[in-house]
């Protein structure tokens, strides 16, 4: 498992995936390989053979008015049982704990700073 607290993947969130693949292909020298999803492709990030983060298409009603952004993930323990202290330390969950089947576990919360981020426990 990912060490509990670290730091564990990072994705971005925008509504123009070619351009975004085009701009750190170019740049960094990433490449790409998709991964087909319900709704749509998710573009893993590649130096060489290693998985660096992930490019996601935001569309639909839910992405409304929010701007193209880098997004992360904390890797915990046991986000089930996780989820349950973030009210009581001042942060709110956004969306419940869900699973993506072969990456893990995963609650999107806003902290009682009112930033936004992804917790995970990632899939064994």
């Amino acid at each position: 498992m990912a060490d509990h607290g670290h730091f564990y993947w990072n994705e971005l969130m925008t509504r123009d995936v070619e351009g975004a693949k085009e701009f750190y292909g170019k740049t960094i020298g990433w490449s790409f390989q998709g991964m087909p999803m319900e709704n749509g492709t998710y573009w893993i990030a590649m130096v060489g053979e290693t998985p660096v983060g992930g490019i996601m298409e935001m569309k639909g009603d839910r992405f409304e008015g929010v701007p193209p952004h880098w997004f992360s993930y904390i890797a915990v323990d046991d986000v089930d049982a996780r989820v349950t202290e973030i009210k009581a330390g001042g942060g709110e969950v956004l969306r419940p704990v869900f699973e993506v089947p072969g990456v893990g576990r995963i609650a999107i919360l806003k902290d009682a700073s009112g930033a936004v981020i992804g917790w995970i426990t990632p899939a064994r």
